[in-house]
Parts: C-alpha cells; sequence; structure tokens
C-alpha cells in the first residue's frame, strides 16, 4: 500500500511521534494500542482511520496537533502545530513545555 488515502493517518501519526522523540513502546502505552497495532500503521500494512486519531488526539500531549492532523493547517498563536515545529522533537532539545499552548 504505498498511496496513501486522505483518510490514512498512518504517516502523520509517525511523524507525531517520531516529532515527540517517543519509541513506539512509549507511544503506545500513551495512547493506550497494541505494539502490533502501530508497527502495522507505521510499515503501511494496515491503515489509520479515525478511530485510531480519536484516541490519539485524546492524550494531552497530543492535542497540539489536532489542526494540523485533520486539515493539514496549522494555527500556532492557538497553540495547534505540525511534528515539524514541534519544540519537543525532531533534533532539538526536549522542551519542559510540550503542553504549553500559546495566546
Amino acid at each position: 500500500m504505498n498511496n496513501t488515502s486522505s483518510r490514512d493517518f498512518s504517516h502523520k501519526l509517525r511523524q507525531i511521534r517520531v516529532a515527540e522523540g517517543l519509541t513506539q513502546k512509549q507511544f503506545i502505552d500513551l495512547v493506550g494500542i497494541g505494539l502490533g497495532t502501530i508497527k502495522n500503521y507505521e510499515t503501511h500494512q494496515t491503515i489509520a482511520g479515525g478511530v485510531i486519531v480519536e484516541r490519539v488526539l485524546n492524550v494531552p500531549r497530543f492535542q497540539k496537533y489536532t489542526l494540523w492532523l485533520m486539515t493539514d493547517t496549522v494555527a500556532p498563536a492557538a497553540g495547534q502545530i505540525s511534528p515539524l515545529l514541534s519544540p519537543d522533537g525532531q533534533d532539538e532539545t526536549k522542551s519542559t513545555q510540550s503542553d504549553h499552548k500559546a495566546g
């Protein structure tokens, strides 16, 4: 499954996990899904749909990605960012303000 549909959030979930500096195990512990499930999403064996997105967005740490995850847009002034803008991940040092909302 190389082409992801607009309803397949697998790639975005991986981007969030990586941006937050989490292993797959740490991510599943926060979200409450199985390790095999996240592995299947990240290898595109299974499509990640709305149910899993809802579970991810119910974790306060990930709520800052809601707008980006659902619409591909960001609103930094409202605390809505993409993984590329995350102060917690990528190659940056960890920030203690991961739950801080701007505005």
